[in-house]
């Protein structure tokens, strides 16, 4: 036990361990409260009298919630030197997260966005104070949780930090190599002479090596034996790195490098982040100085990607789902224009689909405005062109094989590489089901817009009947009056006019059998039904996600133990059975695991994929049938309506034609008008052509009657109580 006048302490209870100084658990003897209590070891004293009193004067001048608190400076009773009493923070740090098996190919988008977010704002209050770290890495970011349950990262370890404003430059070294910029590697790794100078601006680049780490679960540069095994390799890679890539690999040994300008498949980060991520990463870690962004720069793009909100949108045609992150404030052409870089949809052929009804955003309507969505309950986006099925990206990555021969090391990282696998097979099968869910649930929908489509084609056929049936009658009734009534021949317009009707009628006819073609295919077990979701692909109720995760849980308790029996270095015989057995074990859950998420998740998935490609085809093809349908019907409603009014003149012309030519009357057959050429005769012949247009005025006035009924008719009856007329 060691104190201070008011902390106390034990050796055994250790939180760190540095070059300089250890970290240990220490207690408040007043209150029992819990803090940090760094003590210097010898080899700080070593160090000149400035360096070793400028970590507390940094602490002195900082203050801010992203920056581990500086709450006292005391001295040791025993030894008399000073040590620094900081906050506590119990949830380890950014390195310790990472080595979570969870996190073995990076953090989850959230966590990634809350990192990144806190060293930001760390980093600020740091310049703001004119203060350079010169150690960032994630053994430096602490965490601890927040009030509202979020993870809180905070800068800590100051030893290496110093007073110096964007200008200044300075030339001692300091760092953790991994994480170093190429003119520091070189001096203080490779031992090489040099006469160059850093900025401020070195801190970028371990924030950028560091934040590729957070993002990925791996370094960015990596030789094929490791940064700390092969450094001149190392060397040559961040030094020979082309301008814009984010990483370098060699991948066999004495192998050339591969660049990579994006961020890897397997990583957690949507397409989304990675778009406005990447650039960011690019230029901060650009080895010539000169090229590399500012710190103002670098605020000012990281800020604009932590203002936005994230809008979860799924293209049902491509099985895809999206996160577009937009400014509050932005609107719905800047939504459309982020949705088409994304799928590659333009603008005018999105259709937007929101909780099972068509949703209509405004041009102007902003982005804080639009409905609240989440993975589980994203906007659908959906188009009349046909576009190819993408589905979930990423690696298929195999399981490591298991070495036969015994060795704790090799069977160590073996177990680690193991587990990390079959957690993200777990991961990838969970994206794939709510991949088919969200395709079901999109695909019910679309089938009832296409119903509703079917009934508006429906309803404007109906009407379109109706024209038909008056212009027929009238017609007929025309062609009597000219006929029985009036001594004239029957106008050759009227035959021209029945002619096209026929012709048109014709084209009517055809079109109703295409709405009932279209009507059987929408129907139960039609083909544009939706019978074949609830039996292709994986469903929850297979809970294969739950035994993967069982054999997670497995392989994961394995690789802990072997963890602890490599600290050990040997083993007695009994344990060394027992790890053996431990292997074989782990070989067989791997297997499980392997053959589960291949056969059952994998193949199912793209049986999955296939039907709805082929459904979404046909579904398309209906839909741009019944446009073109109801866009005919227009038409021959046009065309009708203009031979309605044609009609209606003709009967509105027969009386002027009558008196024109009186003489023209037919005399009535009836035997007791013996002389045409009464007045009784034309009397009684002026009644009867009166009561025969009060007949068709009567039936004209019941159809105009019966038209304006049916327009304001709603659709209740929907699409089962729609029918052809």
């Amino acid at each position: 036990m060691q104190s201070t006048a008011n902390y106390l302490w034990l050796l055994s209870d250790i939180l760190g361990q540095g070059a300089t100084a250890n970290v240990f658990r220490g207690r408040n003897k007043k209150t029992g409260d819990l803090y940090a209590v760094k003590v210097f070891n010898n080899l700080s004293f070593l160090r000149p009298a400035d360096v070793q009193t400028r970590e507390f004067e940094v602490l002195k001048k900082l203050n801010h919630k992203n920056i581990v608190k500086l709450f006292a400076i005391e001295e040791e009773m025993s030894s008399r030197h000073k040590v620094l009493v900081m906050e506590y923070c119990p949830c380890a740090s950014l390195y310790s997260v990472l080595e979570e098996h969870s996190n073995s190919f990076g953090l989850p988008e959230l966590e990634f966005l809350i990192v990144s977010r806190d060293v930001v704002a760390g980093m600020n209050h740091l310049r703001e104070n004119g203060i350079i770290h010169r150690d960032i890495k994630p053994g430096n970011i602490m965490r601890v949780i927040g009030e509202d349950g979020q993870s809180v990262y905070k800068l800590t370890d100051f030893g290496a930090a110093r007073e110096l404003e964007d200008d200044e430059q300075f030339v001692s070294l300091y760092g953790t190599e991994e994480y170093l910029h190429p003119d520091m590697y070189e001096r203080a790794v490779l031992r090489k002479d040099h006469q160059k100078k850093y900025g401020a601006n070195v801190d970028l680049w371990s924030i950028g090596v560091t934040f590729y780490h957070a993002a990925t679960g791996s370094l960015p540069f990596r030789p094929f034996e490791g940064p700390r095994r092969n450094k001149e390799v190392m060397y040559k890679i961040i030094t020979g790195k082309p301008s814009g890539a984010i990483s370098g690999v060699q991948r066999t040994e004495n192998g050339p490098i591969d660049w990579m300008w994006d961020l890897p498949l397997y990583c957690n980060l949507s397409l989304g982040l990675q778009t406005l991520f990447c650039p960011v990463l690019a230029n901060i870690l650009e080895a010539d100085q000169e090229k590399c962004w500012s710190f103002d720069q670098f605020f000012a793009e990281t800020n604009d990607i932590f203002d936005r909100i994230v809008i979860h949108v799924f293209s049902l045609q491509q099985m895809a789902l999206h996160k577009i992150y937009i400014h509050t404030d932005n609107t719905t052409t800047d939504f459309q224009d982020l949705i088409y870089k994304q799928t590659k949809i333009p603008s005018q052929n999105q259709e937007l689909l929101y909780e099972g009804r068509r949703l209509v955003l405004e041009p102007g309507r902003q982005a804080q405005h639009f409905p609240a969505t989440t993975e589980e309950n994203p906007i659908f986006v959906v188009t009349r062109e046909m576009v190819s099925i993408i589905g979930l990206r990423y690696d298929e990555l195999n399981i490591p094989k298991v070495i036969g021969h015994y060795d704790l090391d090799i069977d160590s990282n073996m177990a680690k590489a193991v587990t990390a696998i079959v957690n993200y097979y777990c991961r990838i099968a969970a994206s794939l089901l709510l991949g088919q869910e969200l395709m079901r649930k999109g695909i019910s929908w679309l089938i009832e817009i296409v119903k509703d489509e079917y009934n508006e084609t429906i309803h404007k056929n109906t009407e379109v009947s109706l024209k038909f049936s008056f212009c027929n009658r009238a017609r007929e009734k025309d062609l009597k009056i000219y006929e029985h009534v009036m001594q004239m021949n029957v106008e050759p317009e009227i035959y021209e006019i029945h002619s096209k009707l026929l012709r048109i009628q014709s084209s009517h006819e055809n079109m109703e059998l295409s709405l009932r073609e279209i009507k059987e295919d929408l129907s139960p077990g039609g083909r544009l039904s939706d019978s074949w979701t609830r039996v292709e692909g994986t469903l929850p109720s297979d809970r294969n996600v739950e035994k993967l995760q069982v054999l997670f849980n497995l392989v994961a308790e394995i690789c802990n133990q072997f963890k602890k029996d490599k600290a050990q270095r040997r083993l007695a015989y009994n344990e060394e059975q027992i790890h053996k057995f431990d292997k074989q074990k782990l070989a067989i859950h791997a297997t499980k695991a392997f053959t589960l998420f291949k056969e059952e998740c994998v193949s199912k998935y793209e049986i999955f994929r296939s039907k709805a490609h082929e459904w979404m085809r046909q579904t398309i093809q209906a839909r741009k049938q019944l446009f073109t349908l109801r866009n005919q019907c227009f038409d021959i409603a046009e065309e009708v309506t203009k031979y309605q009014n044609y009609i209606n003149e003709y009967q509105d012309s027969i009386p002027q034609k009558m008196f024109a030519n009186p003489g023209g009357i037919k005399p009535p057959v009836n035997p007791i008008y013996t002389s045409p050429n009464t007045l009784v005769e034309m009397t009684v012949g002026m009644r009867k052509l009166k009561e025969e247009m009060e007949g068709v005025v009567k039936e004209l006035a019941e159809n105009n009657h019966i038209l304006e009924r049916f327009g304001a008719l709603t659709m209740d009856g929907g699409f089962r109580n729609v029918d052809c007329i």
